[in-house]
């Protein structure tokens, strides 16, 4: 054998011992399926192509979205890959994604709990959808549950459903008033569909709107009275220009509230 083939098998018997683990390798042990609009998707780091100007992402990554070995996403073939941002690229079809709270918000558990285990992000949120296009039945509806079904077949043990959407129900009065009821139904379907009758969910409380009846959804979210299910307030969250979508700060800090909110509650 030669001189450069011991050496080369040498460095893979060195990778081995120093534990070093390929993230297809990985197995999550804790999912999470992160749902809703596109606050949730992530437009943080949004910029406008001063050439073409179309939006695009600055490329910017914080230090809470670095990638991690312990932090797998559920891609669009519904494989296990090691998450990266933007976390929605793949799912939120159309759009153009930028930071998002899913990355961060699985830095922060493990930063908080580094025996935690691998964590599998489930990402299934869409775009400018209101809480109808995820009534049960519907296509966003239909691919989260297929979706945490997939990411279920491995072993992990489903976690929480992570919620942010409402902004696109302030449209209407009607809507905005039918909100709870819809919501409400919404999280008895998934819990019903996906086999966890006690299933943690935790949803954001909107701070900005698309319409002018943003009192009445927010009053929705901060008022669902249902076991397991907590909400955090995005109020004081910083904008980019079109005063809707969440600054990659605020993505953060967003991701952070989740991230206290699951480990000081009853739902870890």
């Amino acid at each position: 054998m030669s001189k450069g083939m011991l050496l080369f098998f040498f460095f893979v018997a060195l990778l081995a011992h120093a534990g070093f683990v390929r993230p297809e390798e990985l197995q999550p042990k804790n999912i999470f399926i992160l749902a809703g609009q596109s606050n949730m998707a992530g437009r943080g780091g949004l910029i406008t192509d001063p050439k073409t100007k179309a939006l695009k992402w600055d490329g910017k990554i914080p230090p809470q979205s670095n990638p991690n070995t312990n932090i797998l996403q559920l891609d669009l073939n519904k494989t296990w890959v090691q998450a990266h941002e933007p976390l929605h690229v793949q799912i939120d079809y159309g759009k153009t994604c930028g930071i998002g709270p899913g990355i961060p918000f699985a830095n922060a558990i493990l930063a908080k709990d580094p025996s935690y285990g691998a964590i599998g992000l489930v990402p299934c949120a869409k775009g400018g959808t209101s809480i109808k296009q995820w009534a049960r039945g519907t296509e966003y509806y239909n691919r989260l549950v297929d979706r945490a079904k997939a990411a279920m077949q491995c072993g992990g043990k489903l976690q929480a459903l992570l919620w942010y959407q409402g902004e696109t129900d302030t449209k209407e009065k009607r809507d905005a008033k039918l909100y709870k009821l819809r919501l409400v139904k919404f999280i008895l379907d998934v819990r019903r569909d996906l086999n966890s009758p006690h299933l943690p969910i935790i949803l954001v409380a909107i701070a900005s709107a698309e319409g002018p009846f943003i009192d009445i959804v927010r009053n929705a979210q901060l008022n669902i009275h249902l076991k397991n299910v907590k909400c955090i307030d995005a109020m004081g969250s910083h904008f980019l220009q079109d005063n809707l979508h969440l600054n990659t700060e605020s993505e953060i800090h967003i991701s952070q509230l989740f991230a206290d909110t699951f480990l000081s509650s009853s739902c870890h």
